[in-house]
């Protein structure tokens, strides 16, 4: 048998995951349907019992999130993939799907704001022990991981401070402790860092940032083993429902093709911008994985191939001078998305980070005057000249 040879990430992008239907379609199908007949009463009762394959109900299964499924396993290296209506979905799945009452968790302080809320508000409901460590401090992870654990969610970089965790030396400890490794990898992207290579078990994604990237429709995914996916996760995901439409699996695919140029291009005028925020008096400081001045520099660029689409930084003044800036912006638009062609503005301290609290936001370095920059496709120099007249009214 001869083998397939093995395909770059370019061509698997636009390739992987295909399945064809009987009508020899180059696209791919979308089948918008909630469910599927079968040719005899026998028959069903088979594909209910698990002896024949067949598509059931699209809340199981659907041959156009299928396809996204395998495509995105296919592009992150991993065994299977099952794909959820949101982010948020895929991260609360992956989560309760593993864990039980009287298990322990162990976090990264460093987390979207629902993420760190299901940790913080969500868990102890259910009888969980959650305990939250400085995300790159090495030290912290030992002493937190010193006991047996369940599972341990962590971003890398993070949102919106761009703080890189150590994924080798943190899923070594982790793994010692009995616990999977859950990476929210959204800002990296499978393009610019890989987590499971590093030993992370599960990997989740916000679809709707750069693999829609263009801020059309929502949705998420979770990537792990093939064994973790059928005994633990799918049971969770086939009898709670968080299931993703075809038609957004459909528009999804179609952001795939384009997601390779789209990152690394929107990575090149994210560092040029991150540039010019770092020389300007009126910004206290700008924060970019591939920046020389990063604090983590050195260790994002072992596991990062480029710096990303995104950018934080502090404006002189706090809030005030900061919604002066992001009113004056004539190009980036202000939004909590990010991910997207366009470039778009947000005050973490007000509106993705506004819940965790003061005391909360102030251990992850939130201030009032910080910003997060999601870099989008537009002319480099054009951002830079917007951020600059900006500044002026500073």
């Amino acid at each position: 048998m001869t083998e397939t040879p093995k395909r770059r990430i370019a061509t698997d992008l636009i390739h992987a995951g295909r399945i064809r239907s009987d009508m020899a379609e180059n696209a791919e199908a979308l089948f918008l349907t909630s469910g599927f007949v079968y040719d005899s009463a026998e028959q069903a009762e088979a594909v209910f019992n698990n002896e024949i394959p067949h598509y059931q109900y699209s809340r199981f299964a659907n041959p156009t999130v299928a396809m996204l499924e395998g495509k995105l396993a296919k592009i992150e290296g991993a065994e299977a993939c099952r794909c959820t209506a949101t982010g948020m979905a895929a991260v609360h799945a992956a989560m309760l799907s593993h864990l039980k009452t009287g298990d322990r968790v162990v976090a990264a302080r460093a987390l979207f704001g629902s993420c760190h809320w299901i940790v913080n508000n969500l868990l102890p409901q259910y009888g969980i022990e959650r305990v939250f460590v400085d995300g790159s401090d090495l030290a912290a992870w030992q002493a937190a991981l010193s006991q047996k654990t369940a599972l341990v969610l962590l971003e890398t970089p993070s949102n919106p401070m761009l703080d890189i965790v150590d994924l080798r030396a943190v899923c070594d400890l982790a793994h010692a402790a009995g616990a999977i490794v859950v990476v929210d990898n959204v800002f990296a992207t499978p393009l610019l860092q890989r987590p499971m290579e590093f030993g992370a078990d599960v990997v989740v994604y916000s679809a709707t940032k750069h693999m829609d990237g263009q801020g059309r429709v929502l949705g998420g995914a979770v990537l792990g083993s093939q064994k973790w996916i059928t005994e633990v996760f799918q049971p969770f995901f086939r009898n709670t429902g968080p299931a993703m439409s075809p038609f957004n699996a459909w528009v999804i695919l179609k952001g795939l093709e384009t997601m390779g140029l789209r990152v690394a291009a929107q990575s090149a005028n994210a560092e040029k911008v991150a540039n010019f925020l770092a020389s300007s008096p009126k910004i206290a400081r700008a924060l970019y994985p591939a920046r020389q001045d990063h604090p983590q520099h050195k260790l994002a660029m072992a596991q990062m191939t480029a710096g990303g689409t995104l950018v934080a930084f502090e404006v002189k003044g706090g809030k005030e001078a900061a919604f002066r800036l992001m009113n004056a912006f004539q190009i980036i638009t202000i939004s909590n998305n990010l991910g997207d062609t366009k470039s778009l503005a947000t005050h973490p301290a007000t509106t993705t980070h506004m819940r965790i609290g003061a005391e909360e936001r102030a251990k992850l370095g939130i201030t009032d005057g910080i910003i997060r920059l999601s870099v989008g496709l537009e002319d480099a120099q054009d951002l830079i000249e917007d951020l600059a007249q900006a500044l002026e009214k500073v």
